[in-house]
């Protein structure tokens, strides 16, 4: 049998509400706005936990794009770097991915890489 139970990183939460707003943050910057809105009149932890995870692969995701922008401009040199940014892309795809797993979930667990410093940048969301 597998043990289910929650690990120190990850905490478990038995909460609608806090879940309903972690989910609906990481369907689009327009669903993280109303998520915060909803998360303003009904704060709970695992909400707050979320909309810090989702605003920070967000705001990793327009510099990427900036970036990109900028470097297409660069002949040759640009063009590789954009070929190349397309993982960085996927990357940042597959970190939404886990990130909204664990918000269906009721799970607080940090994303890879970005997770815990997002909690960190935006520990004034609470």
């Amino acid at each position: 049998m597998e043990n289910t139970s929650p690990t120190r990183t990850e905490k478990v939460v038995n909460t609608d509400d806090g879940k309903t707003v972690a989910i609906i943050s990481y369907l689009s910057i327009i669903g993280w706005i109303i998520a915060f809105v909803m998360h303003g009149s009904n704060k709970t932890t695992l909400g707050a936990y979320h909309l810090r995870q989702t605003i920070a692969l967000f705001v990793i995701s327009l510099c990427t794009w900036i970036v990109q922008v900028l470097l297409v401009f660069i002949p040759y040199i640009g063009w590789t770097l954009d070929i190349l940014l397309i993982f960085v892309y996927i990357g940042l795809f597959v970190l939404w991915i886990i990130g909204f797993v664990a918000a269906l979930n009721g799970q607080e667990k940090p994303m890879p890489l970005i997770g815990k410093k997002a909690q960190q940048w935006f520990e004034g969301i609470k």
